[in-house]
């Protein structure tokens, strides 16, 4: 049994296109996009559904996104020509196909001449990458997890308190900076008591003979 054309609704910005796959409950969804088509075949209801269309103009497949809601599949599609400074007259380049199969985002929908800012993109978050990108793998920058700001801190700088200020270091939450400062130069003032009390080695042997000195002579008996 051949699937079923899924419905798509759409809205746009000079610079992106927000799509909108109109079905509840889509699993085994699978979405392909390039900078010409895009793909897109799941269930919903025990049904089969599918979608293949051309678009009307290049879009930037990599930095597009999508997520499955519980209502429907959103898409933020991002267009090649970012300084176009006119809407597209249409999102697909069969007349007819768009004519039948999509709708106007009322929702979504601004006047070319009232634009003023983008759209509301609270439902994408969280949302995979398309064009090919493994899911979660967005700006990751081949970075290991965790690695961000390090910037080369030697192993176990991680727990030191108050480092908070430093790329990648653990906030210490709330803790006064400026007592912590005076304590780190009480500790430094602290690396010369090292030898006895009362200066370098050999004041103290000077003061010991002038106390002497100071003693009364014995008498003889």
């Amino acid at each position: 049994m051949a699937p079923n054309t899924a419905p798509i609704k759409y809205a746009q910005r000079k610079d992106s296109l927000y799509l909108t796959i109109a079905l509840a409950d889509v699993k085994d969804e699978n979405i392909v996009l390039t900078d010409t088509e895009l793909k897109f075949t799941g269930t919903s209801e025990s049904k089969s559904y599918e979608v293949s269309i051309e678009f009307l103009k290049p879009v930037d497949s990599e930095g597009s996104t999508y997520k499955v809601l519980p209502r429907s599949v959103q898409m933020h599609i991002l267009k090649k020509d970012k300084e176009e400074e006119e809407f597209w007259p249409r999102l697909l380049k069969d007349k007819l196909l768009e004519k039948n199969q999509v709708k106007i985002d009322w929702d979504r929908y601004v006047d070319e001449d009232e634009e003023e800012e983008g759209f509301d993109m609270s439902n994408l978050e969280g949302g995979s990458g398309m064009g090919g990108m493994p899911p979660g793998m967005g700006g990751m920058g081949g970075m290991p997890p965790g690695m961000g700001g390090m910037g080369g801190m030697p192993p176990g700088m991680g727990g030191m308190p108050g480092m908070g200020g430093m790329g990648g270091m653990p906030d210490m939450g709330g803790m006064d900076m400026e007592a912590l400062m005076k304590q780190m130069g009480q500790m430094g003032d602290m690396g010369g008591m090292g030898g006895p009390p009362g200066g370098p080695e050999g004041d103290d042997d000077e003061g010991d003979e002038e106390d002497l000195d100071d003693l009364p002579d014995l008498e003889e008996s």
